[in-house]
């Protein structure tokens, strides 16, 4: 397969994943406000309310798990990025500045269609 082949592939394949955690998410209540959000040294998967809560969420997908959980795939160098692009977002979105927030993570395998769903709520800290 040729590396563009494999990119489209991978893309659509995190699509399809990132669709259905959106779907799980809001079947759970909470609503979007954003998706694939650009910031400074990264993306914002899902940026959603639950309640008067920010949540960021990240997603992430293993076809199995030979290499450990998609959750364990968020070091402290993702947790990183993932802080300094949700400051971002708080800083171009001012009206929710104050709100408490939170990160969360989405562990999804197997079918990307139809995955298996791990919520990870409060999965890290800021200050972690």
């Amino acid at each position: 397969m040729a590396r563009a082949e494999q990119s489209l592939d991978r893309r659509a394949r995190g699509d399809a994943v990132e669709t259905a955690a959106l779907g799980f998410l809001q079947r759970h209540g909470l609503r979007l406000l954003a998706r694939n959000a650009q910031a400074r040294g990264g993306e914002l998967d899902l940026v959603m309310l639950d309640g008067d809560s920010l949540v960021f969420v990240e997603v992430r997908y293993r076809a199995g798990t030979g290499f450990g959980g998609g959750a364990a795939s968020v070091d402290a160098g993702k947790r990183r990025k993932l802080v300094r692009a949700a400051q971002t977002f708080l800083l171009r979105h001012p009206q929710h500045a104050e709100s408490p927030c939170r990160f969360d993570v989405i562990d999804a395998r197997g079918d990307p269609a139809k995955p298996r769903i791990e919520w990870l709520k409060d999965a890290f800290r800021a200050d972690d």
